[in-house]
C-alpha cells in the first residue's frame, strides 16, 4: 500500500493518529474532520497515498465514489442536515491543505452561514464548443 510517512491522513490510516472513524473498509477510510465547516463534516480518502485526485488511479477513486452514497446518507440523517457539499480540493490554490486526496462531506442547514459563491459566467459564442473539442482531445490524449 502506497504511504507517505509525512502525511497525516496516512497516520491516521496506520492508526498512528486517534481519529473518529465512521466507515472503513479494505481500501477506503471515513473519520470526522478536527477542523469541521459544520457539525458532522466527514473526510473520505482512500487508504493508499496519492496526493492529487489526479494522481490516483480511477479504480481508487472508484472505490471511494461508490461510499459516498452511503456517508451522505448517514450524514443526512445523523446531522439532520437539509442537504450538503461533496467537495474535492487539488492544490493549495483550490485550498487543498492535507496532500492526501480526500472528499469532504458538508452537512447544510438552511441560515448555516457557510455560504457558497458560484458567479456564474456566460461565455461568448462558440466558446463553449472550443473548450469541449480541446476536452475531447485531452481526454483521448491527443495535442
Amino acid at each position: 500500500m502506497p504511504r507517505d510517512p509525512s502525511c497525516v491522513f496516512c497516520k491516521i490510516v496506520a492508526a498512528e493518529i486517534p481519529s473518529s472513524v465512521v466507515y472503513e473498509d479494505q481500501y477506503v477510510l471515513s473519520f470526522i474532520d478536527i477542523g469541521p465547516l459544520a457539525d458532522g463534516h466527514l473526510l473520505v480518502i482512500p487508504r493508499d497515498h496519492y496526493t492529487n485526485l489526479t494522481d490516483a488511479p480511477p479504480e481508487v477513486v472508484g472505490r471511494v465514489g461508490s461510499v459516498l452514497p452511503i456517508l451522505s446518507r448517514a450524514c443526512l440523517s445523523v446531522t439532520r442536515a437539509e442537504g450538503f457539499n461533496v467537495l474535492c480540493n487539488q492544490g493549495r490554490v483550490a485550498g487543498q491543505a492535507v496532500g492526501h486526496v480526500h472528499f469532504h462531506i458538508i452537512p447544510r442547514k438552511e441560515g448555516d452561514g457557510l455560504g457558497y459563491r458560484w458567479n456564474a459566467g456566460k461565455y461568448p459564442p462558440g466558446r463553449d464548443a472550443e473548450l469541449a473539442a480541446a476536452y475531447q482531445k485531452a481526454i483521448l490524449g491527443r495535442p
